[in-house]
């Protein structure tokens, strides 16, 4: 069975977009669930293991005036192409129907994870839905880890993948992806989804049988509302705005029907349209008194009881302790009816453990039901009775990359060949072998080479080559000229030595990487100092881009254009300040092309021509390596892990036994 198989929705939107699309601030912490906000790398994924994601410095964001013309019109001058609506779950059971079965539950359940074989196995059983209702215990409570707290409840103000993970259970919006990576509209919240020709347009019609929690329906004002409140310049939320600004207007020409206006046609418009939904009758009585959405009594108590509309509502909150949900029966029951799929839980109790060593041994003793693994604890700490007598384990393929960070602008690494010695200074494979267990592939790019985006022929990892450092260390005139042991050069009239800091987060499985590349510059005169920080320094100093080198990760996003954030010139999550005409110019084109093998030869030259230039020293592609409790099914592993895109979580369920 292949690792990489689901297909189906995010219940959370947006949110879910914000993770593939690379916006959002993630957890500090190695083996921790990237990527990747829309548009923090490639995805930014998306990911608590991954580069934390410091905010964009906000932007003034003014609405222009427009005069939307009236449906009649539109309707007259357009024509529409017709997208049906998708339920991933069902996509998602018809999938797995056609897929042949390895094991029994039963088989499954005595395995060890040892080996791939093992693996697909467990996989193959224990990932897929109930056959009936009659194994499901509708009545479980979910105890899901998570790293850390949430500094807000409320999906516009989304800055972390804790948010991600907590706020995706409360909201539904209008748009998902599968694991393709293929956006459409979700059959649970749309009734109809066009698009104009010409790209220019999206109409959408909602389902007329959703309600907020109060009671009150949802409807097309709530999303006009809600993207009005994104682009208003008072409210600090730079992950939502960014991509949302790309769209010109939306305008609601009934209750439950929408058109986005965009600025122009691009391959990317349909990221765009899926921004977070709040309710207008609720907000529209607040933002102005408090334009922050925080500080207000009334956003406060919002903050701990928000108003949502997707299958979950918070229950009770204990912060920095754990998070509560309970499932909304008027989600999936509407007028005495089922409208959609019932949740498999009926709690959701998330508990913040921050320390991984604890959070394995809440696991261990059934505390908690899933836990992401760090490649040392799932090679060492879970082969034993102790973790297998409630448990199991499964692991997947996942395209987050880690990397050495070379600050482009810095003396010491403006020449490319001098980045290029970094990269054969590095003792690759003691990295992979040792540090990383043999559990993770080395990297050799921003996509990985099962994504469709990736060259087709792509350059080879690097492989240590301390003599080809020297030389070219040596031709970029960094020899050590008072024989002190340090390589020298002179810059500006002064001999500089060749001394840096790795900034680095606080966490031992990094700081051993960092302190593998400091061993290996020692033995060719380069002075590394290993730097660690807490995440909020960390986050400023690499947003203001001061600092020579740091070590990071990020998750690729849903679509490659999310990476342009990350590698064209000037933008802010740019931190090494790389600065390649060509790439830019073809980011431009690749937005605006719409055949597929097209746009992938145009970001397979992107990539190519990064790694040419090494403004990174690409390590490694880090898998997902989970643990879950035996009483837990319906899992399965993407591009982007288990949980964060359709169905993800919608299709994991608890026996009823």
């Amino acid at each position: 069975m292949t690792l990489s198989s689901p297909v189906g929705k995010l219940s959370a939107q947006r949110l879910a977009w914000l993770v593939a699309m690379g916006l959002l601030v993630l957890q500090a912490g190695c083996g921790g669930k990237p990527s990747d906000a829309p548009n923090t790398t490639e995805a930014t994924e998306l990911r608590d293991d991954a580069q934390q994601t410091p905010a964009t410095p906000e932007q003034p964001t003014t609405l222009e005036p427009f005069d939307a013309p009236t449906l009649a019109e539109l309707n007259d001058k357009v024509s529409w192409i017709d997208h049906t609506p998708v339920d991933s779950l069902e996509q998602y059971k018809t999938y797995l129907a056609q897929q042949p079965k390895l094991a029994t539950v039963e088989e499954a359940l005595k395995l060890r994870n040892t080996s791939e074989e093992a693996n697909d196995k467990i996989l193959s059983a224990l990932g897929r839905p109930p056959e009936s209702d009659a194994d499901v215990n509708y009545n479980a409570t979910i105890n899901r880890w998570l790293r850390g707290d949430v500094k807000s409840t409320n999906p516009i103000m989304i800055s972390s993948t804790a948010e991600f993970d907590v706020i995706g259970m409360t909201g539904a919006g209008l748009f998902g992806f599968d694991w393709n990576m293929t956006p459409f509209a979700v059959s649970s919240t749309v009734e109809s989804w066009q698009t104009s020709d010409d790209y220019m347009y999206d109409k959408v019609v909602i389902r007329s049988d959703l309600t907020w929690s109060d009671g009150t329906p949802v409807t097309a004002h709530d999303v006009v509302f809600s993207f009005q409140t994104i682009m208003d310049p008072r409210v600090p939320i730079p992950a939502v705005r960014s991509g949302t600004d790309k769209i010109r207007w939306v305008e609601a020409y009934d209750d439950y029907t929408l058109v986005y206006f965009h600025k122009e046609p691009l391959a990317t418009n349909i990221w765009n349209v899926n921004f977070p939904i709040v309710p207008k009758h609720i907000y529209e009585k607040t933002l102005d008194a408090d334009p922050s959405l925080q500080n207000s009594d009334e956003h406060v108590r919002l903050e701990n009881s928000p108003i949502v509309n997707g299958p979950y509502q918070i229950k009770s909150r204990v912060r920095g302790q754990e998070i509560v949900l309970e499932r909304r029966d008027e989600w999936y029951m509407h007028e005495g009816k089922q409208v959609r799929h019932k949740p498999y839980f009926k709690t959701i109790r998330f508990r913040i453990i921050e320390d991984n060593n604890t959070a394995l041994l809440a696991i261990k003793n059934g505390d908690i039901d899933d836990l992401e693994l760090t490649p040392e604890q799932w090679k060492t700490q879970t082969e034993n009775d102790d973790f297998y007598r409630r448990n199991t384990k499964a692991t997947g393929l996942e395209w987050l990359y880690f990397y050495f960070g070379w600050n482009n602008s810095s003396p010491l690494f403006k020449d490319v060949r001098v980045r290029t010695a970094m990269s054969y200074a590095f003792d690759h494979t003691e990295l992979l072998d040792n540090l990383l267990y043999g559990l993770n592939e080395p990297s050799n790019g921003i996509f990985h080479h099962t994504a469709w985006m990736a060259p087709q022929n792509p350059a080879p990892p690097f492989t240590q080559d301390l003599d080809k450092a020297e030389q070219l260390l040596d031709e970029a005139g960094w020899e050590d000229h008072d024989g002190d042991g340090v390589r020298d050069k002179e810059i500006g009239g002064k001999m500089v030595r060749f001394e840096f800091n790795l900034l680095v987060a606080n966490v031992p499985e990094r700081i051993k990487i960092c302190n593998l590349l400091k061993e290996n510059l020692d033995q060719i005169g380069v002075i590394c100092n290993v730097t660690p920080l807490e995440t909020t320094v960390l986050q400023e100093r690499l947003l203001l881009h001061k600092f020579e080198a740091n070590f990071g990760g990020w998750g690729t996003g849903a679509d490659p254009d999310t990476a342009e954030n990350v590698w064209a010139t000037g933008e802010a999550r740019n931190f090494v300040n790389y600065s390649n005409p060509e790439v830019d110019k073809l980011f431009e084109q690749g937005r605006r092309e719409f055949d597929r093998e097209k746009r992938a030869a145009i970001y397979a030259k992107i990539h190519e021509l990064i790694y040419k230039d090494q403004p990174y020293t690409f390590l490694f592609f880090q898998s997902s390596f989970y643990g879950f409790n035996k009483n837990l099914r319906g899992y399965m592993f993407s591009p982007r892990g288990p949980y964060n895109y359709g169905p993800g979580f919608d299709a994991i369920w608890s026996t009823a036994q």
